[in-house]
């Protein structure tokens, strides 16, 4: 489905580009519209208070000019709603109605409110209405395709006005005002031909363009493509237009007949790209798509594109890089010259060389950002100049700004199931370069639907190890966002793809999941046990710094549970297992964790003893933080022994320490979920649809026991069930195959890569990635922000 563009405000336009594009006629429809706004509704008139936003409906045939009528009501109206203007579009320029829970999610983000990944339809629907309760805006739904998609939109309240674009009635919508729309008066229409052709060749021959504009039926897409036509064929009279038209009868509607005659004076190659752009996702073009699809150069493709555009049959989007948009009234015709004159292999031809193109551009757009690699940086140097970026800025806003037509690609080249082997490498590509410009967090809902389709695919095609890993990466961002039993279900058939794949990665790193679910839900027993499982996995691989980390883990569940024995043993054991890995910081860590569990026990003096070594190893780690933490410790452990004078020095080493140290937020800990086992902070580390076991609980701040007064013993202080200790050791990440081998070198504009499912990779991995596995083979990585 597209992504539509939800945008807050309008362009504005001065000098001849303002004159260009000045509204033409519709007064009397503006003016109906004005007056509706203001006339009192039902609700209103029946003496109740109106339970939700007013609706405008502008009905009319695609090409009528009803969302250019609707932007223009738009324009005059914006300032009577203070908190601006949301648009968005409710249909694929073929027509499919876009899912409310996709256009839900977008103007949330367009009010730069969270989007929690993987969030339902009906929880997205209800955010928005709460979001726009206490606000006064104006939202135009552009093609909507049903009732039922605008109605899910509108807010819970009159302060708000909707303004729906529909190509008839939205049966359902209570006190829904219609404004139908038929052709432009002549003036108007003349005015619209005259921007094409020049005043003269109107004003000289009034009645032939009158005539024109009959046989048009004064059609806006119809006057358009016709003005372009006389535009391209200066020595033409518009007479002959007219006439043309007029002998061509009544075949079809008067807006295929003038495509017609537009398409068939193009030039061959033009012709057939303009028939292939029916392929592009989400109706958006730009200067590569349109090279990819015909086999043109980049450059001839721009100029084929900008030719388009003055003869009507594009649209120019708005933006800082040269992109064009398929009018959704053309879309149907140029669907069927497409499947008419091309072969079904020549047409999956064309879409395998768009995707191959993608590949390459996301390949290009992720690699500049890693340029301080010198792997990365000759590899970047060996690509086409036609798809190198010019800086990590230049990249970012490319991808910015395509996102809603990659993001389609990736949806369509899934559904096509012809193409599953290029699919995933779009997507492998597609989601390295989201995380490396916009970071796991921001990126989360996009990763989200990248990870579902790359399910569907590993289910298609039978790949145990790809289904893992998929259910993998969105069980953790499942945990993220608060939802840990669907997480758990998700981890559980994580667990069963690994077994059925025999990958003892994908299984042991599930049952960690497992168990981390658990632990997030309370069930300390099932969380130790999977834990458990998991260690014996990491042990009979002799993966030593995994089982250290996993021993601490199970040590956590103990204390939880509050076996504090249990939790000694087995803290002792991660304190040995990092010592001799030689990983002084998890070492320090590992200790800090068993001296609470010390305290908790009653065992002061030993905490005392064991935060002292802590210490010492944290500044040997040079870990800033740890240190300040663990001094706070001592100053709580002394004062519970009865020395307040010590206890002030370390609390005062404590502030120093932590006023020397910059601020970074990202260091803090505790901002990974329990059930969340994959690397320590979200989903950055691998991009493709991978994971890593993660073993950092939250935080939350320890009981501080207060010193003796008196001889009787004193309570232990209980660790709160629902902190998660954040001083355990972090994982290293693991080397693991890539899902998707990176693409082989472009070999150019012409070339034609074989569209079919059993298209091969490179056998040949690249310096920078991972042993290369088979087409089918899945990466088990996460995206985790270490990559």
């Amino acid at each position: 489905m597209t992504d539509q563009a939800v945008d807050t405000g309008g362009v504005q336009l001065s000098g001849d580009a303002a004159e260009e594009t000045r509204f033409l006629g519709r007064t009397r429809e503006l003016k109906e519209l004005r007056a509706d706004i203001e006339r009192a509704g039902l609700d209103t008139l029946s003496g109740r208070k109106a339970p939700r936003a007013r609706v405008l409906l502008i009905a009319g045939k695609p090409g009528s000019g009803r969302t250019a009528l609707a932007e223009e009501l738009v324009r005059q109206v914006a300032d009577r709603y203070r908190d601006g203007v949301l648009r968005v579009r409710l249909s694929e320029p073929d027509g499919t109605p876009v899912p409310v829970e996709y256009t839900a999610r977008e103007l949330l983000t367009a009010l730069d409110l969270p989007t929690p990944a993987g969030a339902a339809e009906d929880d997205l629907t209800a955010a928005l209405r709460e979001a726009l309760a206490d606000r006064r805006m104006l939202l135009l739904l552009d093609d909507a395709a049903t009732a039922e998609q605008v109605d899910a939109l509108l807010p819970d309240t009159p302060e708000c006005l909707a303004v729906a674009v529909s190509g008839g009635p939205l049966t359902g919508i209570a006190d829904v005002r219609p404004c139908t729309l038929g052709g432009l008066d002549t003036k108007s229409a003349l005015e619209l031909l005259s921007r094409h052709t020049g005043s003269v060749r109107i004003t000289v021959d009034p009645r032939a363009a009158e005539g024109l504009v009959e046989e048009c039926q004064g059609h806006p897409a119809a006057l358009m493509m016709a003005g372009g036509w006389l535009a391209a064929r200066p020595k033409a009279a518009v007479a002959d237009l007219a006439k043309h038209l007029h002998t061509e009868g009544d075949e079809g509607t008067v807006l295929s007949r003038v495509f017609r005659l537009a398409y068939t004076s193009l030039p061959g190659p033009a012709a057939r790209i303009l028939r292939l752009l029916a392929l592009a996702p989400a109706g958006l073009v730009d200067p590569h798509t349109a090279s990819a699809l015909a086999g043109s150069s980049v450059s001839s493709a721009r100029t084929t594109l900008d030719d388009f555009v003055a003869h009507g049959l594009l649209h120019a989007v708005d933006s800082p890089l040269p992109q064009y948009e398929v009018p959704g009234c053309l879309h149907p015709f140029l669907k069927a010259l497409a499947e008419n004159q091309e072969r079904p292999a020549e047409l999956q031809l064309a879409r395998a060389r768009m995707l191959e193109r993608t590949v390459r551009l996301l390949q290009s757009c992720r690699t500049i950002t890693e340029t301080d690699n010198p792997e990365a940086r000759e590899k970047l140097q060996g690509m086409p100049p036609s798809v190198r970026f010019p800086s990590p800025r230049a990249a970012a806003d490319w991808l910015r700004l395509r996102r809603p037509a990659l993001l389609a690609a990736a949806r369509l080249a899934v559904a096509d199931g012809e193409l599953d082997t290029l699919a995933r490498r779009l997507m492998s590509q597609l989601v390295r370069a989201m995380v490396a410009h916009f970071g796991t967090q921001a990126a989360a809902p996009d990763l989200y639907g990248i990870h579902r389709l790359v399910l569907d695919v590993a289910q298609r095609r039978n790949l145990p190890r790809e289904r893992a890993a998929a259910l993998l990466n969105l069980a953790d961002l499942d945990a993220r966002t608060g939802r840990t039993q669907e997480a758990l279900v998700r981890y559980r058939a994580a667990l069963d793809a690994g077994r059925e794949a025999n990958d003892p990665y994908a299984t042991g790193r599930a049952m960690e999941s497992v168990g981390g679910a658990h632990l997030e839900l309370g069930d300390y027993d099932r969380a130790a046990d999977w834990f458990g499982r998991a260690l014996v996995e990491r042990l009979a691989r002799g993966e030593r710094a995994d089982a250290a980390r996993l021993y601490g883990r199970i040590g956590a569940a103990h204390t939880f549970a509050g076996r504090y024995g249990e939790a000694l043993r087995n803290w002792r054991a991660a304190v040995a297992g990092h010592r001799k890995n030689g990983d002084v910081a998890a070492h320090a860590r590992a200790l800090s964790e068993l001296a609470r569990v010390q305290e908790y026990a009653g065992r002061p003096e030993e905490s005392l003893r064991t935060c002292q070594e802590a210490a010492e190893w944290a500044r040997r780690a040079e870990d800033v933080r740890l240190q300040a933490a663990l001094h706070l410790r001592l100053a709580d452990t002394l004062e519970h022994l009865g020395d307040p004078a010590a206890a002030s020095l370390h609390r005062g080493t404590a502030e120093r320490l932590l006023g020397e140290e910059d601020p970074d937020p990202d260091a803090e800990s505790g901002t990974t979920s329990g059930a969340e086992s994959g690397a320590t902070s979200g989903t950055e580390s691998d991009a493709e649809s991978g994971v890593e076991p993660d073993a950092k609980p939250d935080a939350e701040p320890e009981p501080k026991p207060e010193a003796k007064q008196d001889p009787e013993p004193e309570p232990k202080p209980e660790p709160n069930p629902e902190a998660k200790q954040d001083l355990e050791p972090e994982p290293k990440p693991e080397t693991t195959p890539d899902l998707w081998p990176d693409p082989e070198p472009d070999p150019g504009p012409d070339a034609e890569p074989d569209p079919g499912p059993e298209m091969k990779p490179d056998p040949v991995p690249e310096p920078s990635d991972p042993p290369e596995q088979d087409a089918n083979a899945c990466e088990i990585r996460s995206t985790s922000a270490e990559d």
